[in-house]
């Protein structure tokens, strides 16, 4: 697949496929899980918070949407060893992971007053919370004809567009900025790892989205947030890996 056309092109999924989406309970991944099932796919709902993830599945399930709920903690070992058993048992087998939860760490992130334990927070929920989850799946993955990985990462996290002058890619942060380029080069090296297998790996950036993480500064809806996360969740076997999307193209590193 050319570098221009993954932001048009998707496949429709038969109803049999199953993807997990972290932090799915709001925001911009809620939308990714209702346009995958839209598509016709079953839908791990992944979240923390027990309301507001059941609340999920049930407007997801009014929508029409094979939807089930997935307590998850992307920074606790037992929680989510659990969720792949949980998943596993539901489903027997993912086609689909899609790594959106993350967090900003908090403010101020100025690099000479920080407080490490922001850059601590944002890396265990942003990187390493990515490889825990990424690494319980991957057997489940293993089972798919059709294995994709999706990334949720940060335009801030490109290191050309930080040091490109006149680009606007956020406030200065020592935290969350880095550790979407942590990300970054995680997803590099499991393109690496897996290229000899059936499994398709890519980071994408929603945009500037509205959401609770920017306190709703964002100039764009969640619904367009979700849209290159899905394509790429759902390109053909020929499509991408190991690089990073947005809707207009491919993101320098």
């Amino acid at each position: 697949m050319s570098e221009t056309n993954i932001a048009q092109e998707s496949q429709a999924a038969p109803e049999s496929q199953v993807a997990l989406v972290t932090g799915a309970n709001k925001g911009i991944g809620y939308e990714i899980a209702a346009g995958l099932g839209a598509l016709g796919w079953t839908v791990g709902v992944g979240a923390r918070n027990e309301e507001r993830r059941e609340a999920a599945v049930e407007k997801l399930r009014a929508a029409g949407v094979d939807a089930f709920g997935v307590p998850l903690d992307v920074t606790d070992d037992a929680s989510v060893l659990a969720a792949a058993r949980l998943v596993e048992e539901r489903t027997g087998r993912l086609d689909a992971l899609v790594n959106n939860a993350g967090i900003t760490g908090g403010g101020p992130q100025e690099p000479t007053t920080v407080d490490v334990e922001r850059v601590r927070a944002a890396v265990e929920t942003n990187v390493i919370g990515v490889i825990r989850v990424t690494n319980a799946l991957l057997p489940l993955l293993r089972r798919s004809p059709s294995p994709r990985i999706v990334n949720v990462s940060s335009s801030v996290g490109s290191l050309t567009l930080q040091t490109t002058p006149g680009a606007e890619v956020g406030p200065i942060s020592v935290a969350y900025s880095p550790s979407k380029t942590f990300l970054n080069a995680v997803t590099v090296q499991y393109a690496k790892e897996l290229a000899d297998t059936n499994i398709l790996i890519n980071a994408v950036c929603p945009g500037f989205t509205a959401t609770d993480l920017n306190e709703f500064r964002g100039v764009r809806t969640p619904q367009q947030g979700a849209a290159a996360a899905i394509r790429l969740a759902t390109v053909p076997d020929d499509g991408p890996t190991g690089r990073f999307f947005d809707d207009e193209g491919e993101v320098p590193w």
